[in-house]
């Protein structure tokens, strides 16, 4: 339709340059009349138009990318008109068009076709009062995007926002009007005042601008109760595209996620895809968050054969169901078993023989390993010992653990276990090197700290206690933890694996840390909520086995930089294997009697740093104090010959 009343439009310019144009005729014959000419004009025009697609933006569209095309237009088609003029006059002596003529009808057809565009915009406006139905936002910045993705915005008849004013960062773009959107400046104290002048709760923002709300800006508007919105996926609004996105479904609220106040971590390394592509890849904890997320970027890299290892029944065969509709051309193989159980694991690997394991398998849990050290030695030490002997016996070229924050310097039992876990695995690659110098297996662990929205994490928590409608628990006021986001650990733990030679503990710059009772604060106002009038925040005291704040490194150990800035490798003690499996011996009796005063005992004998902090296991730490003796540390060996 648009496309006809183009046509009509251009017809109706072309007659009138029968009255303004030239009227003497071109030589004999119909072909040289004004008439013809006139026809051939329309004809022109009309190619142009369909094949440029001027029809294409008169609805979604803003007036610039219309007055683009138009332009593109009727340029294109005069050129031609003027070619076709010149040829005649350089075969017959004889412009075929007037260059008068030329200039009239480009004027006559960009006017009317601009001035159509004009009105339906402008009458659909008026009549359908879209604005009453869209949400009023304020739009932050007044860079050529922020004030594109507003007059987009504006320009969306079937939208869900309606820009009021651009919150200008620049002190140069104040007392202005863009597209008839008026420029304000950002001055905090100003915020409340502004925003009720316009009528208006919800400020917009574009993802290019996080960082800048991640240094604190979002605070500014959070302790208003402003609203915040952010633009997803910035890079779909495509001025060259035929047919604009709707921007609106683009627009998502913001999560606590998106304000953690660090960098995310990228690694971005080529080597990685040439390893996993065409492999036989083995994750255990494979229905956990952290193993689910390297199972999907293990199948995005290209491997052949995954094989899936958990125990968790129900969210396995939800993996399976993901995995089946997102990579059909990727084997998959579920296998349920528990780590600990040696035999069950030892049918995985005679099985599938994988090249790469990636060891996720664990219990994380800090308090309800407190209260069961037996089912924590099971699974997190001797668990990764299974594993890591029966890659080493199938020849796996690769065994990459990950591990924890709270191995360092533990306060508990599951950060001890981890420790213990990690000291084995060490201690078995160095036996190995010293026996040979060719290593079939080599062994890799990985140390970060808490990964949001992984099961168990503080911020599902808050937001269950939130829609719930309060109270928010935090076991203390200070209390802080290093974060970062499931995807972006497991791309350092695919990254270790490529990068390690054996023997490494990798450890990465987490940024700062974070404040959990401010994250607390943060994700009430971004419910639209106030703390304590609406929400509020109560402290429930340490848990058994919790410390204030997680390290990285305990005091003996000291980094070494990698080719990745944000990678490191945590120079540590490592221990003679034949000690190690001497205490693993004692250890494996103590869970076979079931004690778990000998096991906690056994495990501060191998781990000498774990003092417990508010637990029952503090009078072990007394106990160890008063009988300790030199004949129960462990031999440290000299790595460096290796």
């Amino acid at each position: 339709m648009v496309y006809l009343a183009d046509l009509i439009l251009i017809a109706f310019s072309c007659t009138l340059t029968l009255a303004f144009g030239n009227h003497d005729d071109f030589g004999p014959g119909i072909l040289g009349t004004e008439g013809a000419r006139a026809v051939f004009e329309f004809i022109t025009y009309a190619a142009l138009a369909f094949a440029l697609g001027t029809s294409h933006y008169i609805i979604r569209l803003s007036v610039i990318e219309d007055t683009y095309r138009l332009v593109l237009l009727v340029v294109s088609a005069s050129a031609v008109l003027s070619l076709v003029s010149l040829a005649t006059y350089i075969t017959a002596g004889q412009f075929y068009f007037g260059f008068w003529n030329i200039f009239v009808i480009a004027v006559m057809t960009f006017s009317l076709m601009l001035l159509m565009r004009l009105s339906i915009k402008y009458l659909y406006l008026t009549v359908a009062d879209i604005s009453k139905s869209k949400q009023r936002v304020i739009v932050l910045g007044s860079a050529i995007n922020s004030f594109f993705l507003a007059s987009a915005l504006k320009s969306e008849f079937e939208g869900q926002f309606d820009p009021v004013a651009l919150l200008s960062l620049n002190s140069r773009n104040i007392d202005s009007t863009v597209n008839g959107i008026p420029v304000v400046p950002f001055d905090e104290e100003r915020i409340p005042e502004i925003f009720a002048y316009y009528k208006c709760d919800t400020l917009l923002f574009l993802s290019t601008q996080l960082e800048l709300m991640r240094s604190g800006t979002a605070d500014v508007f959070l302790k208003n109760h402003i609203r915040l919105l952010m633009l997803n996926q910035v890079e779909e609004f495509d001025m060259n595209s035929k047919q604009m996105p709707n921007l609106s479904t683009h627009v998502k609220n913001i999560r606590i996620e998106d304000l953690l106040g660090r960098e995310p971590i990228r690694t971005e390394n080529p080597a990685i895809r040439s390893v996993i592509r065409d492999q036989c890849v083995m994750i255990s904890g494979a229905a956990g968050s952290i193993g689910s997320e390297i199972v999907r970027q293990v199948a995005a890299l290209g491997a052949r054969d995954i094989i899936l290892l958990d125990q968790a029944e129900t969210p396995m065969h939800e993996m399976q169901l993901e995995m089946e509709a997102k990579f059909p051309e990727i084997k998959i193989h579920l296998f349920i078993g528990d780590v600990s159980n040696r035999e069950r694991m030892e049918h995985a690997f005679q099985k599938y023989h994988p090249r790469y394991v990636f060891h996720a398998a664990a219990y994380k849990h800090v308090p309800m390993m407190e209260r069961n050290p037996p089912e924590a030695i099971l699974t997190n030490v001797f668990g990764t010992k299974n594993m890591a002997d029966l890659s080493v016996k199938y020849d796996v070229e690769k065994f990459v653990m990950v591990s924890t924050d709270k191995a360092v310097n533990p306060t508990n039992v599951m950060g001890a276990s981890k420790r213990i876990a990690e000291i084995y695995v060490q201690s078995l690659f160095y036996h190995l090197r010293k026996q040979s110098d060719r290593v079939s297996t080599r062994f890799i662990t990985t140390r970060f700290g808490n990964v949001l929205g992984s099961n168990g994490s503080v911020i599902p928590l808050f937001r269950k206690q939130i829609e719930q409608g309060g109270p928010v628990t935090i076991t203390h006021r200070d209390i802080i933890r290093y974060f970062m986001t499931i995807p972006e650990a497991c791309s350092l733990v695919l990254e270790a694996g490529v990068m390690g030679n054996g023997g490494e503990i990798f450890v990465f710059d987490m940024g700062q840390p974070v404040k959990i009772w401010d994250l607390a604060v943060r994700m009430i106002s971004l419910s639209g909520l106030r703390v304590d009038k609406d929400i509020e925040i109560i402290e429930t005291g340490l848990r058994p086995g919790e410390k204030l704040y997680e390290e990285l490194l305990n005091e003996k150990e000291r980094t070494i930089a990698t080719h990745h800035k944000k990678i490191m490798i945590a120079r540590v003690r490592t221990y003679d294997f034949n000690d190690v499996s001497l205490h693993m011996e004692r250890l494996r009796e103590a869970v076979k009697k079931g004690a778990s005063h000998d096991i906690v005992t056994e495990m501060k004998h191998i781990v000498p740093e774990f003092k417990s902090n508010n637990s029952i296991w503090q009078q072990v730490d007394e106990e160890i104090k008063e009988s300790h003796t030199e004949a129960d540390d462990m031999h440290e060996i000299d790595v460096t010959s290796f």
